[in-house]
């Protein structure tokens, strides 16, 4: 599961416990076969959704079920060197080692090594030897032995998106306290800034998975 820094920080240190992810076209489509077999309620446009079906949805769920681990990708900087291929081939590689470090704990330390006596400048940082620079990398290549986030589901539940309380919105990582957010409105407007951040649509108000986990040791 992909965290940016501010959300992997706070799943870090407790602030956040659960996540929404937007309910896909394909479960969608599974929940309307349950609808035609009988095996479910459809959907309700009020977001009140039926106590009989919300077993059946939240089986759909393709994060997992309680007690499922899941495991957090974040942002990060490897250390490593690009060697060329040529002539043998016109890319170069990137030959990265298992030194890393996290977006979210700031920039990497900028080392001095045989390449760069000095160091590196202008947002680019210079790796120990044997390494060379530090390269950024995104959340979605990190691979599981880099990851430090490991989650334990407790709960999943299908519901609008702006259903979501102002419990939940602290869960979601913003606050430690509902009397942090003053109007109670401020709740909503930073939740619905923080979703439209990360590319979704408050106004849409799409189906989500609310999904419940606590923090267990890699």
């Amino acid at each position: 599961m992909l965290f940016n820094g501010p959300m992997a920080s706070a799943v870090l240190d407790g602030r956040k416990t659960v996540t929404r992810r937007v309910v896909s076209a394909r479960s969608l489509k599974e929940i309307g076969y349950g609808v035609q077999l009988g095996e479910c309620h459809e959907l309700p446009a009020d977001g009140k959704v039926h106590p009989n079906s919300a077993g059946y949805y939240a089986d759909l769920c393709p994060y997992g079920q309680p007690g499922d681990l899941l495991w957090g990708r974040e942002s990060f900087w490897q250390a490593g060197e690009w060697t060329s291929s040529y002539p043998e081939g016109d890319c170069d590689k990137w030959n990265g080692s298992r030194r890393i470090h996290y977006r979210a704990d700031g920039e990497p330390p900028n080392e001095p090594n045989r390449h760069y006596p000095r160091a590196l400048r202008n947002g680019s940082y210079a790796a120990a030897d044997p390494d060379r620079i530090w390269r950024a990398r995104p959340s979605i290549h990190m691979p599981r032995w880099a990851s430090r986030i490991l989650l334990e589901i407790t709960e999943v539940r299908i519901e609008l998106l702006q259903h979501i309380t102002i419990g939940q919105i602290c869960k979601e990582g913003l606050a430690r306290s509902i009397y942090e957010f003053i109007p109670v409105t401020a709740a909503f407007d930073a939740f619905a800034e923080l979703w439209n951040s990360t590319g979704g649509d408050w106004d849409a108000n799409p189906w989500v998975w609310a999904i419940e986990f606590k923090r267990v040791q890699p």
